[in-house]
Order: C-alpha cells, then structure tokens, then sequence
C-alpha cells in the first residue's frame, strides 16, 4: 500500500503523469474508442463525436475559466466564428479543409483580443456581462453580414478532405475528432505545467500578488483569452464540419451556459474533470429522452415543445447538486474514489 507521495526534484513535480501506469490506462482507454465504430451503430458514433466535439471547446473554457480564473460566457461567439470561418474559406475562397481549420481557431483567437483588451480591467460579473455582450455582437454581426454570412439563412458546409480521403462517414470524422482530442489534452497538460501555465495560476490565486512577482498581467491574461478562443474556434468549425450547416441558430447563447456548466460539473481548473464533464452533460440530454420515453406520450410531447426550457432547468439543478454536494466536481469524485481503493482495506 502506497504511504505517501513525496517529491525529490523539480521534474518530478512538473511530470506529466506520476504513475506511469496511467500511461498504460490513457492508452487503453484511446485504443478502446478508437475501436468504438467497429461494435456501435452510427446512433452512438454520433453522440460520441458530439462528446468529443464539445470536450475540446470544453478544455479551451477551462483553461481560461479554471485555471486562469477569467469568467467567461461569450464562447458561443467563439464557436460560431469557428464554424462561419470553415464554412466561408471553403466555400467562398477555396482552401482546403485540413488548413481551414486551424485558420478558423485562429480567426477566433484574433477576435478574442476584442473582448480580451478591454476585459483587461474587469474581473467577475462585470467581466461576464462584457464576455456575453461579444456573444450578442458576434450573433447581430453574423446576421447583418448577408453578403459574406448569408443571414439568418446560413450556408452548408462541404465535407472535410484529408490527402485524398474524404471524411463524410461517421466513423472517419470520429476518428478525428478523437485524434484532435487526444492532441488538445496532451496540449493542455503541457501547458498547465509550463511557464505560462503556472502564471495563470498565479493570476487566478492573487492578480496582484502575481504583479508583484512580476508577472505581467496584460501579456497572460490576453493570452488565455486566445488560446481559449482558438481551442472554441476549433471546435465550432468541427461542429460545422459534423452538421454540414451552419446557421446562427446552432450557435445559441444556451452553448456557453452548457459549457460552463460542464466545468463546473466536471470540476474547476482539472483537464481531466473538463473532459468528464463534457461527456457527462452531453450524454444527460440522452438520458432525458430515454427518461421521458417511459413516462408515456404526455411527457414526450412536453418534452418536444419544451426542451430548451427543460434543458436549461435540468443543467441549474445539476449545478446546485455538484455545488452543493460535491464542490469538486466529477474530478473529486474520481480522485476519491481512487484514494478508496489505493488504501483499501484500511480506507475509510
């Protein structure tokens, strides 16, 4: 039984994964969902390319919410610049897929330094009021712009092309989005453990102190904003690639709430507990469905003309339960239950 965790040296302190055997289960678990279209129907594929879609826009908001402690509910602007831009380079201007997506993370990342600047300021509900306020701009914008965006009706999405291989089947586009998945979180556990990752932290803990020791907060603060945007951007431009269409409407100001809530739920600041989150809040709208089903054509029917309604309650109450019940989220859950096992029998 392991008595203690002590570290010797500063690389031990910095390492990426502490026991090697969570190597072992990272790849286990990877090659397992890579296997995944093998034995599920196109149904479950899809839930889990939503899953992992949202799961890397997750990470981004978590890394600027989380970790650099900067609240934000403007994201939804950020995903629907994500998905405009892949939309409009491939259609309107011709560049290939492949390179139109990391182009559509960084337009977002651009455009984050709009809200970023004068956010620079502004900490807290003031900082969420201007973060929600982009959004709105964002949403108005795309709406008037009808030569480049084509308002309120929106514009398909051509499918994505990769050294040949188009990716319009289920299965491939899920192998990609778990393999940018994959790529995001090593990103992300790298990050947090570099330089700019402890300054983020540093910032979230005590800005002023952080200035003190001579950080700057101008340089870290803009710079989560845009690698949080980029990480958005990404996914909206995925999300456009997956629905074939974007239209303002698939970028609803519900999003941000929907991502906030899955790192909340998942557990603040913790790679791993974004990506729990995501999953989880992803599959609960399943769960409602099938919950529903058995409750006879009266709740189904309530369901369909309320689901927006339905939804927004279910995620408050989630909300209040984790806070209320398990302040750390999935992620405590998950180290709790670890810590159980580690020392059983003797645990209590």
């Amino acid at each position: 039984m392991r008595s203690g965790d002590f570290k010797e040296s500063y690389g031990q302190l910095v390492v990426l994964a502490r026991n090697p055997v969570g190597w072992v289960y990272a790849a286990g678990a990877v090659l397992a969902l890579s296997l995944l279209p093998v034995f599920a129907g196109g149904y479950v594929i899809n839930l889990a390319t939503m899953a992992g879609i949202a799961a890397i826009g997750v990470l981004g908001l978590n890394l600027l919410c989380g970790v650099a402690g900067q609240l934000s509910l403007g994201h939804a602007g950020f995903l629907a610049l994500g998905g405009y831009a892949q939309a409009i380079l491939v259609t309107d201007y011709g560049v290939p897929g492949w390179i139109a997506l990391p182009l559509s993370g960084a337009i977002a990342a651009a455009a984050s330094l709009v809200v970023g600047i004068p956010s620079l300021r502004l900490r807290g509900l003031y900082l969420a009021l201007t973060t929600l306020a982009f959004a709105y701009i964002v949403r108005h914008l795309i709406l008037i712009s009808e030569d480049i965006t084509r308002g309120s009706s929106g514009m398909p999405v051509p499918s994505l092309a990769v050294a040949g291989l188009r990716l319009d089947q289920q299965a491939h586009f899920y192998l990609l989005v778990l393999a940018l998945l994959v790529a995001f979180t090593l990103c992300t556990l790298n990050l947090m453990r570099s330089k700019v990752g402890r300054a983020w932290k540093a910032i979230r803990d005590h800005d002023i102190a952080a200035s003190a020791m001579g950080i700057s907060l101008t340089r870290y603060k803009l710079l989560a904003f845009m690698v949080s945007a980029f990480y958005a951007g990404v996914a909206g431009a995925l999300m456009a690639l997956h629905i074939r269409y974007v239209n303002v409407d698939n970028f609803s100001l519900l999003l941000s709430v929907e991502a906030l809530a899955m790192i909340i739920v998942g557990g603040l600041g913790r790679t791993h507990g974004a990506i729990m989150g995501a999953v989880f809040l992803s599959l609960l709208h399943e769960v409602i469905r099938i919950a529903f089903g058995y409750g006879g054509s009266a709740l189904q029917a309530l369901l369909t003309d309320r689901i927006y309604e339905i939804k927004e309650i279910l995620y408050g109450v989630v909300i209040l339960l984790f806070l209320r019940l398990e302040p750390e989220g999935l992620a405590g859950i998950w180290r709790k239950t670890k810590r159980f096992w580690v020392k059983w029998p003797l645990s209590q």
